[in-house]
């Protein structure tokens, strides 16, 4: 029975046009888009997953770009802002390389002893870059949107919370999860899932009084956990389960398999498992080059492909669906 669940597997958010989406998170931040799909529940809107070069569990950020969405209304909730890990010396470069990009930022700001800058998507999405450690620079990772090797961005550093009450959310993290808690700066509260370097930040703030959020362009959809496999997934359903909390059935995201629930506050969280992975239909040197679609809608690619919008990946000057 798994005591813990091993790390953050993914955050995904909601955008607006794909376009910009994708000029943002791959032009911009130089991260890799890993696989363009469609989501699975409503095959009419694009699914963009971004990470490293392999799309490994913990370095991937995935949008749903509805081109007509309105700005989401922040609130309690759900999760306000997505922190991501760059090496300590690079904090010079990513200032100046937002500046040259047009991106306004705050910082460098300081919280739980670690340096940060905070800046917003194009859709208003609060991001971070949290810079600690030398950070390893991987064989295989290239120069992407004019981020250097030395100074790319490695991961997802953590997430930030905003609930009216903390009580249950920790209960649930802490009791049933087995995310530690690890300190307190002001009205938040920190707490650590997995270990070592791939260890990740999830801060609690708790707004009393706040109204709730409303989920549209710029808003976190749900926050996925890492499991490592289908069998320690499935005993993870049967405990939350037993503990009362209503869990869908094991949903087959072709790259992984999913369960989801909404903890006490009403963030929605996924259990998700690391394999199969994203090369399960792309070699590894092109991931994200073409149009994914799981088996049960390739029946459908004709309609699929008439009505996304085409778009221009970058790197490759070609418009594509």
């Amino acid at each position: 029975m798994p005591a813990a669940v091993s790390g953050i597997h993914h955050v995904t958010a909601i955008a607006s046009a794909p376009q910009p989406n994708l000029d943002f998170y791959a032009s911009v931040l130089g991260l890799r888009l890993v696989k363009k799909t469609v989501n699975f529940d409503a095959p009419d809107v694009y699914h963009f997953y971004f990470g490293d070069e392999g799309g490994s569990p913990g370095t991937i950020l995935t949008f749903f770009p509805f081109p007509d969405a309105a700005r989401g209304e922040r609130g309690t909730g759900e999760i306000s802002s997505v922190a991501l890990h760059a090496p300590l010396y690079s904090l010079g470069f990513w200032a100046g390389h937002l500046a040259r990009h047009g991106v306004q930022f705050e910082g460098p700001l300081s919280r739980f002893g670690e340096e940060f800058i905070a800046f917003e998507d194009s859709d208003g999405l609060r991001l971070e870059i949290v810079f600690a450690g030398e950070g390893d620079i991987p064989g295989s990772l290239p120069e992407r949107g004019g981020v250097p090797r030395e100074s790319a961005i490695r991961r997802i550093a953590g997430v930030t919370c905003d609930l009216r009450d903390m009580g249950p959310t920790e209960e649930l993290l802490s009791g049933m999860l087995g995310v530690r808690r690890t300190g307190k700066e002001g009205k938040r509260a920190r707490f650590t899932v997995g270990d070592g370097a791939e260890a990740s930040a999830i801060d609690i703030r708790t707004i009393p009084g706040s109204g709730r959020g409303r989920q549209s362009a710029g808003s976190v959809h749900h926050i996925a956990w890492r499991t490592p496999s289908p069998e320690d997934q499935r005993e993870w359903r049967l405990r939350l389960v037993d503990a009362g909390l209503s869990v869908t059935e094991v949903l087959d995201r072709k790259y992984f398999q999913s369960i989801y629930f909404r903890e006490p506050g009403g963030i929605l969280f996924e259990i998700a498992t690391d394999p199969p992975g994203f090369a399960v239909d792309e070699p590894p040197a092109a991931l994200g080059s073409g149009l994914q679609l799981p088996a049960w809608l390739e029946a459908e690619r004709g309609k699929i492909e008439r009505i996304l919008p085409t778009v221009l990946v970058p790197g490759t000057g070609i418009p594509e669906r």
